[in-house]
């Protein structure tokens, strides 16, 4: 996105000044100090997103691991900011850290797919994401053909990329589960 020709009027700003900003209850992401605005998702990308935070929440819970949702940011380089669609976080919270807007890299990150943004978060995002030292798994859920994305850890430098077969569960290793593909997208 940071290749566009930036208006000389617009300035960019830092991770700080973004975080401090108000937007009124809009949605903006912060891409290599550009504020980029961001609009509300479809219903199922809103329902398969909660069904992945409350699976993730109780099958999580006593684990020190927690999910976090669209809310909660997650700095993907020293001038960017990013809003993934569920982040889970494995690591113990101190004193203070209930104030934090960002506490770190997270363990796993999901983003839920739009025809809109599928690009964006499978190419851009999926490299910034790459590039945490913290991420184990990044997905991709696809709620038009029911299909999940995992691409995977393996190694310092080496991940692995695949598409799950319809139908199959998502198993995510560095977190001990399994959460089967009817809960992640179930309607009711």
């Amino acid at each position: 996105m940071s290749s566009r020709p930036l208006d000389p009027a617009y300035r960019r700003v830092s991770v700080e000044e973004f975080l401090d900003m108000d937007f009124r209850g809009a949605k903006a992401e912060l891409d290599d100090g550009i504020i980029y605005m961001m609009s509300g998702g479809s219903e199922a990308h809103a329902r398969v997103a909660a069904n992945l935070i409350i699976a993730f929440g109780s099958r999580l819970r006593g684990s020190g691991c927690r999910p976090y949702g669209s809310d909660f940011a997650t700095r993907t380089g020293p001038a960017s900011i990013r809003f993934p669609d569920v982040s889970v976080y494995c690591r113990p919270l101190e004193p203070g850290d209930t104030t934090k807007q960002l506490l770190g890299d997270p363990q796993v990150v999901v983003e839920v797919l739009s025809p809109s943004t599928s690009s964006l978060d499978q190419v851009t995002k999926l490299s910034e994401y790459r590039g945490l030292a913290g991420v184990r798994e990044i997905v991709f859920v696809d709620t038009v053909r029911e299909r999940v994305r995992i691409v995977r850890r393996t190694g310092d430098e080496n991940w692995s990329d695949d598409w799950l077969p319809a139908g199959a569960d998502m198993v995510l290793p560095s977190l001990g589960l399994a959460l089967p593909h009817d809960e992640i997208f179930a309607e009711d």
